[in-house]
């Protein structure tokens, strides 16, 4: 007689996989773990260098407008925009979410401020496709319910794109 547990074996199999890092751009198709479309577009409008209204006092940061097609208006993904220099190399970056984002039918639009270093290098603002908005528990904080994909680690300065 054989006697097995059903799903006991994944309890102590508890493995986390991380998506690769998709093609950073100025207009985006928005994937999910598995580097598959949601049929959300997130676009980089314009951007300009210009001071923080609230704290102009530290001179020009990366001043840019965003915006996502197809998501929802309450909850969605989020992406990482970046700001970067000729070579494609990140001065800065911050993830932004379509539900912080505004608009009606389906265009949602926000805008956001980047600091960096060198503001008079920066080239253009790109956003890397990869979903950030899923926050999944890993095997380190949970070995019974943690695991499986997550997004990849978000970009930051010194990355290339």
């Amino acid at each position: 007689m054989i006697l097995a547990l059903s799903g006991c074996s994944s309890l102590w199999d508890c493995t986390d996989t991380t998506a690769e890092r998709g093609e950073a751009a100025v207009s985006v198709q928005v994937e999910d773990l598995s580097g598959r479309p949601l049929g959300v577009t997130a676009e980089v409008v314009d951007w300009r260098l210009e001071p923080h209204p609230h704290v102009p006092s530290e001179g020009d940061q990366v001043h840019f407008r965003y915006r996502f097609d197809g998501a929802g208006e309450t909850s969605g993904p989020a992406v990482d925009a970046c700001a970067v220099d000729k070579g494609r190399v990140a001065l800065g970056c911050r993830t932004v979410h379509s539900s912080e984002a505004f608009g009606p039918d389906g265009a949602l639009t926000g805008d956001d401020y980047l600091a960096v270093e060198h503001p008079e290098q920066v080239a253009e603002v790109l956003l890397i496709p990869n979903d950030q908005s899923y926050q999944g528990r890993t095997c380190e904080q949970d070995i019974k319910d943690g695991g499986g994909p997550h997004p990849p680690e978000p970009a930051g300065a010194g990355d290339q794109l």
